[in-house]
């Protein structure tokens, strides 16, 4: 089968890069966490990077936001270029922000989501305003283009996290290691990961990042590869089918992983490896980016050794469709693996490895890194093939201790460009090496094979073309008759 892109070029970004924000400390206004997804607006020639919930994996406060930006893409080749950041936007309700903070910390009780956030997905309506996931919840919130919220979706019954039978109370936390008490619902700090929305806007279409704590053989859903695909209704907000999507077989994970000591055990199928983005192609088509939890990032280099780092085996780009797949909404997988009669899952095919893709000398990182989360289906180019931008997330390149003590991480390369040294210091503080870096956060650019992306329907919308008449822009506001419309290319 045919590779949906091939690679072109690299923009790295300076882990010690800063936004817009105001402050001047890591957990202000780090320019880390880049890509836990990116969005194309086409109308505008804008893009959107959407960083998570801040330094310290929810242990930091941080003021949730979004980046927005400009790149230059090569109309013959999909080079990008002259990253350019615009706007620092930052989320907020009722003039309070939203925080990075997990639940416990923020509220001081896990049932209460408040104003926690982890946003993982991102997208942008027809008429111009953001919709923003969130692994906490699972959620998913509205807002205008200043940040400002708008409004928020209903989660259906069977997603939303319970720590015992009868269902209280809820259990929002989000820690860095499984919650004992977790019965059902998401695991935690596996929520809604990624974001798509339909090209008509009418659909939205968001994915948990691994399966239902209940499903699968035991161990809080980490023995199951069914993870669930929920569609809203963007009109009423609310929650109208799920369908299952099934994770690679751990079998064929571990069968690319050279020596046994190194396979991924069978109670990492739904933890260790997991989605990171969905996008639509059209209707009912889309892309699904899958990866393992290995690479180069602050996970896989936390014990300072840069020799540590266990062997990638997936991180992969699926060509997936809805079409035909059963709406499970009421249907449950708790205590098996095993599909029931008559369940039919999305389809789903490969089209592109991003490990033999960035295998190359001239792709200029260090080693491949963990967390490829975002991708985005860019310009149009010359020759009718598209841009494709594929993203990493940092972790702001700060790690912690078991006690919530945080560490910056540093590293440095040997005269063949791989990793030499690691160090972690006090966050803020200054390395032992003076040309140590921080981890950077990448973004690929791809260019589609010709072929490829042949069904792509770009959303309509509801934003004027520069320069349009006012009776046109107030047709298209549905302010006289009329309305018009167009295709983003």
């Amino acid at each position: 089968q045919a590779q949906l892109a091939d690679y072109v070029n690299t923009i790295t970004l300076s882990g010690s890069a800063t936004d817009l924000a105001p402050g001047t400390a890591p957990n202000d206004n780090r320019l880390g966490g880049l890509f836990s997804d990116i969005y194309y607006d086409r109308d505008r020639d804008l893009y959107y990077g959407l960083p998570d919930r801040g330094p310290g994996g929810g242990l930091v406060a941080y003021d949730t936001r979004v980046q927005e930006f400009t790149l230059d893409v090569d109309d013959t080749t999909g080079a990008i270029s002259n990253f350019n950041l615009l706007r620092t936007v930052q989320f907020t309700a009722g003039g309070a922000a939203f925080n990075g903070l997990n639940p416990r910390l923020l509220n001081g009780n896990p049932g209460t989501l408040g104003l926690s956030l982890d946003p993982e997905g991102f997208a942008v309506s027809r008429t111009g305003t953001f919709y923003v996931s969130d692994e906490y919840g699972p959620s998913i919130y509205e807002f205008n283009r200043d940040g400002e919220l708008i409004t928020s979706f209903t989660a259906p019954d069977n997603l939303l996290p319970r720590s015992d039978a009868a269902g209280n109370p809820l259990d929002f936390a989000a820690i860095r290691d499984s919650n004992p008490a977790l019965i059902s619902g998401r695991q935690d700090n596996r929520g809604f990961e990624g974001l798509a929305v339909s090209p008509d806007g009418s659909r939205l279409y968001a994915m948990l990042q691994d399966p239902l704590a209940e499903e699968g053989a035991g161990s809080q859903g980490r023995r199951s590869r069914n993870i669930r695909i929920v569609e809203y209704d963007t009109a009423t907000r609310q929650s109208l089918r799920q369908f299952l999507y099934q994770l690679e077989p751990l079998a064929d994970i571990n069968g690319r992983i050279d020596g046994a000591a190194n396979d991924f055990g069978m109670n990492a199928q739904g933890r260790n490896i997991g989605i990171s983005a969905i996008i639509p192609v059209n209707d009912t088509e889309f892309l699904v980016l899958e990866r393992d939890n290995r690479g180069f990032g602050v996970d896989e280099l936390a014990d300072n050794n840069p020799l540590s780092l266990l062997p990638v085996s997936t991180k992969r780009i699926y060509n997936v469709s809805i079409a035909g797949a059963t709406d499970v909404s009421g249907i449950s997988l708790a205590g098996t693996n095993d599909l029931p009669g008559g369940v039919t899952t999305v389809s789903k095919t490969p089209a592109l490895d991003l490990q033999v893709a960035l295998s190359g000398a001239n792709v200029g990182i260090p080693a491949l890194p963990e967390k490829f989360e975002g991708i985005t289906i860019g310009r149009q180019l010359s020759d009718g093939t598209y841009s494709l931008l594929v993203g990493t997330d940092n972790d702001f390149s700060v790690t912690q201790s078991g006690a919530g003590e945080q560490f910056d991480l540093y590293y440095t390369l040997d005269a063949n460009g791989q990793l030499a040294t690691v160090e972690r210091v006090v966050i803020g503080a200054t390395p032992t090496n003076p040309n140590a870096l921080l981890i950077p956060s990448y973004l690929f650019g791809f260019k589609t094979n010709t072929g490829q992306l042949t069904g792509f329907a770009p959303q309509v919308t509801t934003v004027p073309e520069a320069g349009t008449s006012l009776l046109m822009a107030l047709g298209m506001l549905g302010l006289v008759g009329g309305a018009v419309t167009r295709r983003r290319k």
